[in-house]
């Protein structure tokens, strides 16, 4: 049942579905029925959404705010919450500040003594944790790896020994590169690649990186990416490195030794190939 009471005044940043409509919760209902102001990442998807829970707009603004026009926004927005407004920022999808341009508004509320309240729900970070089938107890979520090969790399070896289970996001474009990446830095560990959650077409491909990579080579996926990896292992010495290569490369060809002792090992292949190409060397 929904509320009749009135509205804190302040920000309330309001968690939107990143599927399914009906996984909005009561209260996200509430806020955006009562708030003298709407702001929303994407104004015609809000406006999808008031319609389809039979929220009405009535005379009350419904503002864009987005990374193109933060700047010139967010000064109106301040204004009207110091001035003891009530704003429902809504996430395009999703939970409100995750990979989403409305943290600056928050911060810079918080900055000047305004209320910052939350109405949590959706979230695709652990919806994809959830489903992944890695540890829960510990996780980092990264964001959007840089697009580039040699930055994405750099990236990654700064969180390679975090501790916890590793969650990005990416774009169907880009994934494959993305497993190549983490494969070449991380090793081979266990994934999960999380499709389309909560909509119709999901999907969730698990295993091994190298697994994931013959998967995906040659059939790039549609829709939205939410990536999970598990966290490293114990650690594998040059020394035990070394005598398995030594082992394979005695029966094996270079290439398919390096893939076993990879896999077996879950040593990054692009390391244990220098290995036995010093090995050969010497």
């Amino acid at each position: 049942m929904l509320s009749d009471e009135a509205l804190l005044p302040g920000l309330h940043l309001v968690a939107t579905p990143i599927g399914a409509a009906r996984d909005i919760t009561l209260r996200a209902l509430d806020v955006l029925r009562l708030a003298d102001v709407i702001a929303a990442e994407d104004t015609r998807n809000t406006r999808r959404l008031l319609d389809l829970h039979s929220v009405p707009l009535r005379d009350r603004p419904l503002i864009a705010y987005h990374d193109h026009n933060g700047e010139k926004v967010r000064p109106k927005l301040l204004k009207w919450l110091s001035e003891g407004r009530s704003i429902a920022y809504a996430s395009d999808a999703g939970t409100p500040l995750v990979a989403d341009p409305g943290y600056a508004l928050a911060r810079d509320a918080i900055a000047q003594g305004l209320a910052v309240h939350s109405a949590p729900g959706p979230s695709a970070v652990l919806a994809g944790l959830l489903v992944s089938g890695l540890p829960t107890d510990r996780f980092l979520f990264a964001g959007f790896a840089p697009p580039t090969e040699a930055a994405r790399e750099k990236w990654l070896r700064e969180i390679a020994e975090t501790p916890a289970t590793l969650i990005f996001f990416e774009s169907p474009k880009r994934l494959l590169r993305m497993l190549r990446s983490c494969e070449a830095i991380l090793g081979n560990r266990e994934a999960a690649v999380c499709r389309e959650l909560t909509k119709k077409f999901e999907t969730i491909r698990r295993g091994p990186l190298l697994d994931l990579i013959e998967q995906f080579d040659g059939a790039a996926p549609k829709g939205e990416i939410v990536l999970v990896i598990d966290r490293g292992r114990e650690t594998v010495s040059d020394a035990d490195r070394d005598a398995a290569l030594r082992s394979a490369l005695a029966t094996q060809s270079l290439k398919d030794a390096v893939r076993d002792v990879s896999v077996a090992l879950n040593l990054p292949r692009r390391d244990v190939y220098q290995a036995a190409l010093r090995m050969r060397e010497t």
